[in-house]
């Protein structure tokens, strides 16, 4: 079902924007390809070179070349797509020019931050400069770096009810074990600056806040979306860890990618927030719609006592401003519930 969701995305995306056709006979290196936003974007290319013949050379950097091979089945063997397997911590192993690089490498998940946090580092940090310095020796149109809202940090500083901006600053407390994840896409942010300082690189940067959809790992995530949505497919009872008080605004995965492509092609700034502001809700609240809206009559949201948070951000939350990105013309369009319902249906057969 995954598959046919996907394509029905894909193609719905495609045929509600024309700027889509601004990229054709272009080039991309996409890092980090079977993640959730990355594998989404291969498969629109894949479909613009494929199904709409844009002619779009896709070069995937992935480190499981079984992995790639499984989730771009369709297309190996296509003239127009490259698996590249190698580490983005290495020095980049590609003696081609690419057009654009969409930098999405790196693990944001709970459990990874916990349990994995040198190479999450890495990634965000050497990957980046590795990828700065290839396009050093091959000049691109645009690099485009997938951040994060959590580069904020704690944000208690500014009134209530306020929307961050772009040109927004909180406080980070370095030393916190989760810090590894904000501290680190942070200085990345701070690289691309340089470079494009140093050497005139062209990029943008794009901070985003919870995005969803075909794709997620439900595997030891950790994030609530993912540890909700893989709960109820299971046919388990939703597990709380905490009281569900605190609040978070869900963007679709489309309306993310659409956000991506706009920033890229059309960006006049270099740093754009990213996130679907429309539908704010509880942890507890989701957990519940997500019952509803997938589980069984059986099923039911639970309370455990004293889990371990260690891996989650604590900071009080506010919204993010997205005017920078309407001025481009992007607009959510997938309401929670529909969205909710097409990831689940994707992990049903």
């Amino acid at each position: 079902m995954m598959k046919q969701i996907l394509q029905k995305d894909i193609a719905e995306e495609v045929s509600s924007n024309p700027f889509y056709s601004n990229i054709k006979n272009t080039s991309f290196l996409v890092t980090g390809a079977t993640g959730m936003l990355a594998s989404y974007i291969v498969h629109l290319l894949a479909y613009l070179s494929k199904e709409k013949k844009q002619k779009i050379e896709i070069y995937a950097l992935v480190r499981d070349q079984k992995k790639a091979e499984t989730y771009f089945e369709d297309y190996v063997g296509e003239s127009f797509f490259h698996i590249l397997i190698q580490d983005v911590c290495e020095k980049i192993d590609l003696s081609e020019s690419v057009d654009y690089i969409i930098h999405a490498a790196g693990n944001a998940s709970p459990y990874a931050i916990e349990h994995n946090p040198t190479d999450l580092i890495k990634a965000n940090l050497l990957g980046t400069i590795n990828l700065l310095d290839f396009s050093r020796k091959h000049p691109v149109k645009k690099i485009l770096y997938t951040s994060t809202r959590e580069v904020y940090g704690d944000v208690t500083n500014l009134p209530d009810g306020s929307f961050l901006s772009e040109d927004s600053v909180g406080l980070l407390d370095h030393y916190d074990n989760r810090s590894c994840y904000p501290e680190s896409k942070k200085m990345a942010e701070q690289i691309f600056k340089s470079y494009g300082r140093q050497y005139h690189i062209p990029y943008v940067i794009a901070r985003i806040a919870h995005v969803y959809g075909p794709g997620m790992n439900l595997k030891n995530d950790g994030r609530v979306m993912s540890d909700f949505i893989s709960d109820v497919l299971g046919g388990k009872n939703i597990e709380m860890k905490s009281s569900g008080l605190a609040v978070r605004a869900f963007c679709y995965l489309s309306d993310a990618v659409n956000a991506l492509f706009r920033i890229l092609l059309t960006g006049n700034c270099t740093v754009y927030n990213v996130a679907n502001e429309n539908e704010p809700i509880s942890v507890a609240s989701l957990a519940q719609k997500i019952v509803t809206l997938g589980g069984t009559a059986s099923q039911k949201v639970v309370y455990l006592k004293n889990a371990d948070l260690s891996g989650y951000c604590t900071y009080v939350r506010k919204g993010l401003s997205t005017a920078r990105l309407s001025q481009l013309g992007w607009a959510p369009r997938i309401p929670l519930d529909e969205g909710i319902l097409r990831t689940i249906h994707s992990y049903r057969t």
